[in-house]
């Protein structure tokens, strides 16, 4: 049987039901997304300049919207609006540093440890493993479980 987007948000959801870890989710899921997209793009990029989509972390995002769109058409729609989003955000930190890479690559990886010490919080209060532990594509389906609740009160299926 093949895996659905469903069974991946239900699978998900089981141990995410305490409200205050939900609400570091939603805090944190984002904040490791965007910082990890932020420490790969700090990487450099062979093949020109780097620039909006001329950096690792188009590359590796280009990955993850293939991963979505077998799952969902919705889903790979809305990361196409949301990593370009974080794309934007990122090039716009790299510029207003003097596009120091370094500088960047600290930032994010700042923000990402901060972001991962209070999952981990949250999950002890839960009171159960991050679900990424147990399947690493969960990694992917956090931020999909985040935007199911959007697309759930907008009233787009997904």
């Amino acid at each position: 049987m093949a895996k659905t987007m469903q069974w991946y948000l239900d699978k998900y959801g089981e141990s995410h039901q305490n409200r205050i870890n939900k609400l570091i989710h939603w805090v944190c899921v984002p904040a490791i997304m965007f910082s990890l997209f932020g420490m790969i793009y700090a990487i450099p990029f062979p093949l020109a300049e780097r620039g909006l989509l001329m950096n690792w972390a188009a590359v590796l995002m280009l990955f993850a919207f293939i991963y979505y769109l077998r799952l969902s058409i919705p889903m790979f729609l809305g990361f196409i609006m949301i990593g370009g989003a974080m794309l934007l955000g990122i090039d716009a930190i790299y510029n207003a540093i003097g596009q120091n890479s370094g500088n960047l690559a600290l930032i994010m990886l700042a923000i990402f440890a901060l972001a991962w010490v209070a999952q981990f919080i949250g999950h002890k209060i839960e009171g159960a493993k991050p679900s990424f532990l147990e399947d690493v594509q969960f990694l992917l389906i956090g931020p999909a479980w985040l935007l199911h609740f959007i697309y759930r009160k907008v009233g787009i299926h997904y």
